[in-house]
């Protein structure tokens, strides 16, 4: 996706806009514990399928609160946040990260992404702050908010 006339020039004129909302993905059983075997974290409630069925308060296993999280670099760079015109975007980090509800296994879920700062940088780069909400399909509340942090580069 691109946002028409979204540019390292013009990217102040889009701060406090949507930049977009990207497609729906699925956050399945496989992709849950290809994370949970990538860092270690093998609780119960993320692998154990039956242990989860009995025990677990959502009635299966969830996806970790930091596999969510971390779903958003690319969902963002599906939506457009790095204009076409930049040469490397680096994460930069978070300044308010908030999980809401809990993603089940099976779920899909999409982010949307709103513009809401620009910061101009010496040598022609940009730190840009986006708020960005992580959508559960069929749930009121979003799996999670964060406002993400990003330098772009000239």
């Amino acid at each position: 996706m691109s946002t028409i006339g979204y540019s390292m020039a013009t990217i102040d004129a889009f701060v406090g806009r949507e930049l977009g909302v990207s497609d729906w993905i699925v956050v399945d059983q496989s992709r849950i514990e290809t994370f949970a075997h990538c860092t270690g974290d093998t609780q119960w409630i993320h692998v154990n399928e039956e242990r989860a069925k009995r025990e677990s308060p959502f009635g299966g296993t969830i996806a970790h609160g930091y596999l969510t999280l971390s779903l958003l670099a690319t969902l963002s760079v599906e939506i457009g946040l790095i204009p076409a015109d930049a040469s490397a975007a680096l994460n930069y980090g978070l300044d308010k990260v908030r999980f809401m509800t809990p993603v089940r296994s099976g779920a899909r879920v999409r982010c949307r992404v709103v513009l809401s700062s620009v910061e101009r940088k010496a040598g022609g780069r940009i730190l840009v702050k986006t708020d960005s909400e992580l959508e559960i399909e069929g749930e009121e509340k979003p799996a999670l908010i964060a406002q993400t942090l990003a330098m772009l580069v000239a």
